[in-house]
């Protein structure tokens, strides 16, 4: 369990078929071009290297709310593979995506990948400057990688895993 700003308590857990409804949600409120569902289960129950999470706000032991957010990864060989990452507007801000990222490196470290790899939007200044601060480092683009609008990719990696980020401010 983790504690966010505000002190509630959040678990991240294994995401199950009968949250894909939530995560598809929160996927097409946070994404100008949104994953579908039937890619979601493909991660989820066809892809050996996938790994797909979500957030949960917890009193106690007990849910409280619905799924706050997911994260969508891989884990193939040496390398952790960030997918989608997401949380619900109303909890933006507030460490629920970070927390769900440092989860996926934690996860990586236990599987002894080397780096960790990503694409992000150059417009997304906010999800560049969490990844920053959790070490990763821009090494190239993507021309027109994204559409909807037209957009390129910054490519950034984090390097030989450990626990720790690398360029805490």
């Amino acid at each position: 369990m983790i504690h966010d700003k505000t002190g509630f308590l959040f678990s991240i857990v294994p995401a199950v078929s009968t949250d894909l409804d939530t995560i598809v949600s929160i996927e097409q409120e946070s994404f100008p071009t949104p994953w579908t569902r039937l890619m979601f289960e493909a991660e989820l129950i066809g892809n050996p290297f996938g790994r797909v999470f979500v957030v949960k706000r917890q009193t106690s032991n007990e849910a409280v709310g619905g799924i706050l957010g997911y994260i969508c990864y891989w884990v193939v060989f040496e390398e952790l593979r960030f997918l989608n990452v997401a949380v619900i507007a109303s909890v933006r801000r507030q460490g629920v995506g970070r927390q769900l990222v440092e989860f996926a490196i934690q996860d990586g470290i236990k599987n002894e990948t080397k780096r960790a790899l990503l694409e992000v939007r150059t417009s997304n200044a906010v999800a560049k400057k969490m990844y920053e601060r959790l070490g990763f480092q821009s090494y190239g683009r993507r021309k027109n990688y994204y559409t909807n609008p037209n957009e390129d990719a910054i490519l950034m990696e984090r390097t030989l895993l450990d626990s720790a980020p690398r360029n805490t401010p």
